[in-house]
């Protein structure tokens, strides 16, 4: 009993540290007004995520040529494409398939990123210089070429396509962890932790990676942004989602042909694809404000 005692008692004041931090943090993004506009605009679109399917007002997949091209309206707030479908609709239902590309391929690619950082930092010699090589053969490569040839290697799908915007996000993660993991292995409590008998994994995984979280969320809330814009753009291209597919970027290639007789149908995709990338950016720079010791007021 005295044990059980003894330990809540020292994990009061890590608890309580915790959320002091959390506060701060909360404390410091509401002064920043662009962050909590980008906030603002991330909440609508978490809203359209998980609520999308059930607001669209109609069949997102439902073709009615006798109503195609029609301008926005009080029955068609968006207006129709040129099958007669409402765009409105198809953006609500297709939300998930824009931003989940996004969200999948950072997930992906911030986890590899993540362990070939943590490694090559903490372990450094030959492992460090076979991994940076690596990861400098990756940044030789802009990442949307990259991207391109993964997509065409592995053929034309959703699947692919994050997998292709996944792996050219590896690369920024495993460089910010690896420095950030040398800074912080040369520390004295490292040593401390290490001299008691703590191993390596012990060490990376509950001593390295969480004094690291910061700039790995805000290269994560930076790089959210670039995943769904390369997504929307291969899509665009036509090697990501194919019709009848609702995505933003598939929506917006359909629309370039329509430009001068019935710019709606590109211009609201456009706008929709904007404007989350618009809040990320703002949240991102915030969040960056916010976290990093360095930046002052």
């Amino acid at each position: 009993m005295e044990n059980n005692v003894n330990t809540v008692k020292l994990n009061e004041p890590v608890i309580k540290a915790k959320k002091n931090k959390s506060g701060k943090l909360w404390s410091k993004l509401k002064k920043n007004k662009t962050a909590m506009v980008g906030l603002g605009i991330l909440i609508v679109y978490a809203i359209i995520l998980l609520l999308g399917p059930w607001l669209a007002p109609y069949d997102p997949y439902e073709i009615d040529l006798a109503n195609k091209l029609q301008s926005p309206s009080m029955d068609h707030l968006m207006g129709t494409d040129d099958k007669g479908r409402d765009i409105l609709s198809r953006i609500l239902s297709g939300a998930y398939l824009t931003m989940g590309v996004g969200i999948f391929a950072v997930v992906f690619g911030g986890s590899v990123g993540i362990i070939l950082g943590l490694v090559a930092g903490y372990y450094g010699g030959i492992i460090d210089s076979i991994i940076s090589r690596i990861i400098d053969v990756m940044l030789a490569f802009p990442g949307i070429l990259l991207a391109l040839a993964i997509v065409s290697a592995l053929g034309t799908s959703l699947i692919n396509v994050t997998l292709a915007v996944g792996f050219f996000s590896v690369p920024m993660f495993a460089r910010i962890v690896r420095g950030s993991t040398m800074e912080v292995k040369k520390l004295e409590y490292i040593d401390a932790v290490r001299t008691l008998g703590a191993n390596d994994l012990i060490i990376i995984v509950r001593h390295i990676l969480p004094n690291i979280l910061s700039p790995i969320i805000i290269q994560a809330s930076m790089r959210l942004a670039t995943a769904i814009l390369s997504a929307a753009g291969l899509s665009f291209l036509g090697l990501g989602a194919q019709p009848p597919s609702p995505e933003w970027g598939a929506m917006l290639s359909t629309g370039r042909d329509f430009l001068f007789n019935a710019p709606h149908i590109a211009l609201f995709p456009g706008l929709m694809i904007s404007m989350l990338v618009l809040g990320l950016n703002l949240l991102g720079d915030g969040l960056r404000d916010a976290l990093d010791p360095r930046m002052k007021g």
